[in-house]
């Protein structure tokens, strides 16, 4: 079982603050962060393109090759869709991220039928190497299926993705403590869900039987914000204004990249 797999064993939440580019994630890992998982929206965005399967397949894989670089601590790659319709060559897309290290994926059914994506997790499998194949359906996040019925459409793709090869669930959107018991019990894979205003706490969420707490895109979304408010205050008055004097010291940032 690899180290990244054993991450999900239900012994502790695993929490996944997502990076966006080599820095953050060398950042969160100096924190304390067992594992560090990308946010697809963040990396696209620093990349300069629009989130939802606009970033090359190319930026994405250099992306996850300049972290694996800087980090010891295993490596998630938020891969949208695998970046293509054609199982086959998902699977090749994934075959490049193995090449540079990372140790698992999520990989999204928002815009395509549950059964190409059990096909994409099929052809992944072939492959036969190691890699946590992480499922994120969209049920909540996209509103997929009726209200009332969202459980039981998450728990019939869950069962689809398990057969194909998936090794966990990522249901985001979803925050109901009851919801989550019921998907937790029956999904048969690790349930991971994403931070989201009225989600239980951590502490609840680990009694509820939940592997891994994923933080999604808010840490860049927050930062965004911030930057474009001190900027904003520069360019008016040529002050980046009172932030400014919360700045991580120079030094700290370059000990984080600086080799000994």
């Amino acid at each position: 079982m690899s180290e990244f797999k054993k991450l999900h064993d239900g012994s502790k939440l695993l929490h996944l603050p997502n990076a966006w580019d080599a820095g953050s994630a060398r950042l969160f890992e100096s924190l304390g962060a067992a594992a560090i998982a990308t946010t697809s929206a963040g990396v696209a965005w620093a990349q300069g393109y629009a989130d939802n399967d606009h970033l090359p397949v190319d930026s994405a894989i250099a992306v996850a090759a300049n972290i694996a670089r800087v980090i010891e601590v295993p490596l998630s790659v938020d891969f949208e869709n695998g970046y293509a319709a054609d199982p086959q060559q998902v699977a090749r897309n994934v075959q490049r991220l193995i090449d540079v290290g990372v140790a698992g994926i999520n990989l999204e059914d928002g815009n395509d039928a549950p059964e190409l994506v059990a096909g994409k997790i099929r052809a992944i499998r072939q492959l036969e190497r190691d890699i946590f194949i992480n499922l994120r359906t969209d049920v909540y996040l996209k509103g997929l299926a009726p209200e009332e019925g969202r459980v039981a459409e998450v728990l019939r793709r869950a069962r689809l993705y398990k057969e194909a090869g998936a090794d966990g669930l990522f249901v985001p959107g979803i925050c109901q403590a009851e919801e989550i018991r019921q998907v937790v019990a029956g999904a048969g894979l690790p349930v991971n869900v994403m931070d989201w205003p009225g989600l239980p706490s951590a502490e609840e969420l680990h009694q509820l039987g939940v592997a891994r707490l994923s933080a999604g895109s808010g840490i860049p979304q927050a930062l965004w914000s911030v930057a474009a408010g001190m900027a904003l205050g520069f360019l008016d008055t040529g002050s980046a204004g009172p932030l400014i004097a919360k700045a991580m010291p120079y030094g700290d940032l370059q000990a984080l990249f600086l080799k000994s």
